[in-house]
């Protein structure tokens, strides 16, 4: 029998194979994330080897705009968190210093070969 908290994590893990994410594996030095939720809009551009350039958001409020970090993953809200995803609509983003933003509404990538060049 399962109890109440494996039943909730069972549906965290079959959630998490069917969401819409975007993995940081998939993302290369150059591209860009947009991530609006329902506060904030964060703009991220990807360096490499886990580290972002991020402006937008809790980082535009602080002064600490744009601001070189890591992202930790999403969560669903609680202590469970999916260390591979950078962004997916309904979750939580938390970067490297902790920060967590407001759910998800919507998230669009622009890979570097898309972008114009100015």
């Amino acid at each position: 029998m399962l109890t109440s908290g494996e039943s909730t994590l069972d549906a965290r893990i079959e959630q998490a194979d069917e969401l819409k994410a975007v993995l940081k594996r998939e993302l290369r030095s150059g591209d860009w994330v947009l991530v609006t939720t329902r506060n904030s809009v964060y703009s991220i551009c990807v360096l490499g080897e886990d580290q972002y350039v991020v402006s937008g958001g809790w980082f535009d409020r602080t002064g600490v705009s744009p601001q070189e970090i890591s992202i930790t993953g999403c969560t669903w809200g609680g202590t469970a968190i999916k260390e591979d995803i950078v962004a997916a609509r309904g979750l939580f983003l938390e970067f490297g210093n902790h920060v967590i933003t407001t759910r998800i509404q919507q998230v669009r990538v622009i890979p570097r070969e898309q972008q114009p060049v100015i």
